[in-house]
């Protein structure tokens, strides 16, 4: 085959992902397993079918015209005659002048295909990069007054960054005693020869082994975090690389800083060169052993490092409509590529004739590498954009809202207790004749005189939280918070149901695009697309969390500089510009950067949009300096304070006014009255002026009374007034102690100031922050209402390790006690504050997009094997290759668990998930909660959620062969027939209840045993809903009398409807 030919088809192999057989994660992993099928029919289908079409043309093919008219020459010559003389070789040469070289076509075509598909990818994407002509690229515009747009406007951004912060993996993973664990971590550049190293916009970023150090070897170390498992350490910079980082033998002859793969060999070679860390280093270099259980010509360690670089290269986003996008930058290559208008006018039919045959090839071939290219997209689009499970539900729930009945279980449980003394010191709170004090057993009297002790369902088994949440009821009316361990496209996507135009103000403060949060791992992006990475990030999310906002409800984003212009433009266009706020600028450092190369900067940005500017709610700032208010003369009208009648800016017509001792007086020179001559007589009429002892000039009484109940907003927050960096990390140091576990924090005074301008005191309005980070805004939330008595509520959204570490201890923290220092509360929350502090929160993780990719399995049956094979299917076009093309992996990785099996939901407490832990490669099997899941996904209210009940039951068939109960159930904790309900109501406001039960083998015995338990336990205890779903097919209709209009649905169907329903995304 030709070079073209070879050069089309290695390209290939990487649009459909087959090039890289050693990453076994993500769609990797699916394509490999399909590898074999592909790469065959690339070879001996596709590809060959460009001969095939040009073959179908009467053209005479030159090669074979040359070979004819070479051997005829020979031969004419060797018998003495002049080949001129020859008839049949006249005929040949006139024939060669408009004969086809087929060689050359193909390649030609082989050749277009190649810089169409290779114009619009890299490693991993498409981006437009629509030439018109050199240096000049074309982008859509349908006519609007203004364009924005960036280079990947149509794709959602997927990246999560948590492999590039951290990566784990377990050398021996089935060894729990130790597993050598070894984790790969990025740190900041020391101080140095590469110190001075910026990512510069167009140049890649490098994964580099840090430094060696004084010892050598620095980057890579055992560490002990306390347990009797220590873990290895290897350290790597994220910059772009530099001659400096070639050995210093090989630095000479190199002319170009090394490639990512240069670096990983480099780290393998320096890494197993360590001697005094032999047993890990004996482990790392043992060989790989691939999928198929075959032994890789590498190591471990260096397997570990391509899959730790490739995530975090390849794969940025997913294309929102990959097939229109092609398909019309294909007509536009055509158009501007190869069909040149001028060239078709001079030429003859015949040329004409093959030059549109030549786009009737590409075209054809082009549209099925496009078919199977958009089928890959499709189907990642699809994973992206489902609906995630809920993998895991705990409760934290105070101690106060508990009833007392639970409270000996409470005090007994260790794991509690030890979590306490942890987060609050409780060991050395020391009683008295009145107060209980500590002990290592704790009481039930030691619960009750701290209600706001924070209990977390997580550390006591299923059955007491099941039995704790059934007694307290109105769950949701007593959730104030909610937080979500996920990534936030997929949280706010779950959120809709249910908070569609609930929430009143959004407040995120997402990574900024500067190199400080790109070389900490903050904000991963394409590299020479970081601004336009952003832009696809923000879009995807803000354009998510719009629905959610109340009609007079707004959102704020912190900002700086840098996308400042960018950012504001953007939410104009889905906010629309009309409903901009304001812009606030927050003081957020009061030092000067003397450093600074320009400017030392101040301040950061926070613009405010409203959902509707015409009904947004403004709320006043209330009024905390009353001290400047006194009633020096006994005022009946309450406390005043003196303000001045003259200003230096016109307000009234000038007028003489006169003194108690009947002189006329006028404005100092330069000055105006503030009051109009008749606002002045009256407030002399009102005995509401003041002229002091010097008589002067007078002034006006302000009374207290009479001031708005709060302050008009400024758009200037000054850092007495909204607080500052400084603040902000000293509220993380009071709260953890030394050691600071999150790094450049927001000051939760700057948020409660922009909740005060927007979200009601009295109301139960919600907050969402779907970058929260270390939890400000949940801070800031609490501090509100434990000041002021409200009733606010909030959603924070994380999917950091910090969730964990920081965020969830933080809430814990400040519920139990509004002041701290040193990581100890300085007091206990009075109890105005406790009555005030959140009564619940419900901490919820979700599957991520990456647990969906890990639970794919690509399964063809027999059946559809046998029919692939049929020689009908075999032709082009035929159904083999449509199948190929177009529907082999959603058809072939159905009934994958994270794709929805609902024939596992006979048991809705055992359908099962391999979850893998953040920044790992390790993964655990888990059991989703599917109930929980689907509250979410049909948007329940909440209101009881039944501890589970078993039963069992007899049978007997009647005359007429009619199964019937014998007798009534009877609830048994060992009982086949296991139910659990949830009722609440539907956000369009229906009475409901979800009815969950295990499924035996014997379907008309599950149906008559939830006949009988649903008449028993609600048609006979006169409970009334509107809608019933119910797991498993069933005959609930049947139990309905005339005049009933509640209507029974199936879980499963609505379940899947609802997971890969996209609307809105």
């Amino acid at each position: 085959m030709s070079q073209k030919y070879e050069k089309l088809k290695n390209l290939l192999n990487e649009l459909f992902q087959l090039d890289q057989p050693d990453l076994d994660f993500g769609l990797y992993r699916v394509m490999h397993a399909k590898s074999v099928e592909v790469s065959q029919f690339l070879d001996k289908d596709l590809l060959p079918q460009v001969k095939a079409v040009f073959k179908q043309y009467k053209y005479a093919d030159k090669a074979d015209l040359e070979k004819n008219l070479s051997e005829l020459i020979a031969g004419v010559e060797a018998a003495g005659m002049n080949p001129d003389d020859s008839p049949r070789i006249t005929d040949i040469k006139t024939r060669l002048e408009t004969a086809v070289d087929f060689a050359a076509l193909e390649s030609e075509v082989y050749d277009h295909l190649y810089r169409f598909f290779k114009r619009y990818y890299s490693e991993g994407d498409f981006l437009a990069k629509r030439v018109y002509k050199p240096g000049v690229y074309a982008i859509p515009y349908e006519g609007e007054e203004v364009a924005f747009h960036w280079a990947n406007k149509d794709q959602y951004y997927i990246k999560t960054c948590e492999y590039l912060r951290d990566y784990a993996f377990r050398l021996r993973p089935e060894d729990e005693d130790n597993p050598m664990r070894v984790h790969f971590r990025l740190v900041d550049g020391t101080e140095g020869e590469h110190s001075n190293v910026k990512a510069v916009s167009g140049k890649d970023r490098r994964f580099i082994l840090a430094e060696p150090g004084d010892s050598g070897h620095d980057y890579i170390a055992e560490e002990n975090d306390g347990t009797q498992n220590p873990e290895l350490v290897i350290s790597f910079n994220y910059r772009t690389s530099t001659l400096s980082d070639w050995p210093a033998e090989e630095r000479d002859r190199k002319k170009r800083p090394p490639t990512q793969k240069d670096l990983v060999d480099l780290a393998v070679k320096r890494i197993l060169d360590v001697t005094d860390l032999s047993p890990w280093i004996a482990e790392l270099g043992t060989p790989h052993m691939v999928a198929g259980g075959e032994q890789a010509n590498y190591c471990r360690l260096e397997a570990h490092l391509r899959r730790y670089t490739a995530r975090n290269t390849f794969d940025f986003f997913i294309h929102k409509d990959l097939g229109n996008f092609l398909r019309r930058e294909l007509d536009f290559y055509i158009k501007n590529e190869v069909m040149y208008l001028d060239d078709v006018e001079n030429e003859s039919i015949l040329r004409v004739e093959r030059y549109l045959s030549k786009i009737k090839v590409i075209r054809m071939i082009a549209g099925k590498i496009i078919d199977f290219l958009v089928q890959i997209e499709e189907f990642q689009k699809k994973l992206w954009l489902k609906k995630k499970f809920v993998v895991e539900t705990h409760y934290c729930i105070t101690v106060g809202c508990i009833p007392e009945e639970f409270y000996p279980e409470i005090a007994a449980n260790e794991a509690q207790r030890e979590e306490w003394v942890t987060l609050y010191s409780i060991d050395q709170i020391n009683g008295d004749l009145i107060t209980p004090g500590y002990s290592s057993e704790l009481s039930p009297e030691f619960l009750d005189e701290y209600p706001t002790l924070v209990v977390d369902t997580r550390n006591f088994d299923d059955e007491f939280t099941d039995r704790i949440l059934e007694s307290i009821g109105s769950i949701d009316e007593q959730v104030d918070g909610v937080l979500l361990h996920s990534e936030n496209f997929q949280a706010l996507s779950l959120l809709r149901a249910k908070f569609q135009e609930q929430v009143k103000c959004i407040y995120i403060d997402p990574p900024y695009n500067t190199e400080k949060d790109r070389s900490q791992g903050k904000f991963l992006y394409k590299d020479g697309y970081d601004y336009s990475t952003w832009l696809a990030m923000m879009h995807g999310r803000v354009i998510l969390s719009w629905p959610l906002l109340t009609p007079n409800g707004c959102q704020f984003v912190s900002i700086d500089d840098v996308m400042y212009s960018d950012l504001f433009t953007q939410l104009s266009q889905i906010f629309g510009r009309s409903n901009h706020i304001a812009t606030v600028i927050w003081e957020k450092v009061h030092t000067r950067k003397n450093s600074a190369r320009y400017f030392s900067v101040s301040h950061d940005y926070i613009p405010c949009f409203a959902q509707n500017k015409t009904t947004w709610d403004r709320v006043l700032i209330p009024r905390e300096e009353t001290s400047a208010y006194s009633n020096p003369d006994g005022d009946p009208r309450g406390p005043w304070k003196p303000d001045p009648v003259y200003a230096n800016n016109y307000y009234s017509a000038d007028y003489e006014i006169t003194k108690p001792n009947g002189t006329k007086l006028r404005p100092p020179p330069g000055q105006y009255w503030r009051l109009s001559e008749a606002t002045w007589n009256r407030k002399v009429a009102d005995d509401a002026v003041v002229w002091g002892e010097s008589n002067a000039y007078p002034m006006v009484k302000r009374f207290l009374a009479h001031v708005k109940s709060g302050l008009v907003p400024v758009t200037l927050f000054k850092r007495t007034f909204a607080g500052d960096n400084s603040r902000a990390n000293a509220e993380i140091d009071a709260l953890f102690g030394t050691g600071r576990p999150f790094k450049y924090p927001k000051p939760t005074l700057l948020i409660e100031r922009l909740i005060q301008t927007s979200v009601q005191r009295g109301k139960k309005e919600v907050v969402l922050d779907y970058f929260a980070g270390s939890g400000t805004t949940g801070h800031a939330v609490i501090n509100l209402n434990q000041a002021d008595g409200g009733q606010r509520k909030f959603i924070l959204v994380e999917m950091g390790d910090y969730f964990d570490t920081v965020l969830l201890p933080r809430l814990k923290k400040v519920t139990f006690a509004p002041e701290w220092k040193d990581g100890k509360p300085l007091r206990h929350a009075k109890p105005e504050e406790a009555a005030h502090s959140p009564r619940i929160v419900k901490v919820l993780r979700l599957e991520s997009y990456e647990d969906v990719l890990n639970n794919l399995e690509v399964h063809r049956s027999e059946t559809q094997q046998l029919f692939l094979d049929t020689s009908e299917a075999q032709n082009a076009d035929g159904f083999r290759e449509q199948y190929i093309l177009r529907y082999m992996l959603d058809v072939e990785t159905r009934g994958s668990q994270s794709l929805l099996n609902t024939q596992d939901f006979i048991d809705p407490t055992a359908y099962k998930l391999k979850i893998k832990r953040p920044g790992s490669d390790e993964s655990r099997e888990v059991n989703v909660d599917l109930i929980e899941t689907f509250n979410w996904l049909i948007g329940l209210n909440i209101g009881q959620i039944s501890a589970p009940r078993s039963y069992i039951a007899s049978f007997q068939r009647d005359g007429e062969r009619r199964l019937r109960l014998e007798g009534h159930l009877k609830q048994e904790e060992s009982g086949a027939y296991w139910f659990r309900t949830v009722t609440g109501s539907t956000p369009d406001g229906r009475r409901a209840i979800v009815i969950w039960r295990k499924l035996t083998d014997d379907p008309e015995k599950d149906n008559l045993v939830l006949d009988e338990w649903f008449t028993v336990r609600h048609l006979d205890s006169g409970s009334e809903f509107d809608v019933v779903w119910v797991n498993g097919g069933n005959n609930l209709e049947n139990l309905k009398t005339p005049g009933d209009l509640w209507r029974v649905r199936l879980i499963e169907e609505d379940f899947h409807r609802l997971m890969f329903d996209t609307e809105g995304q």
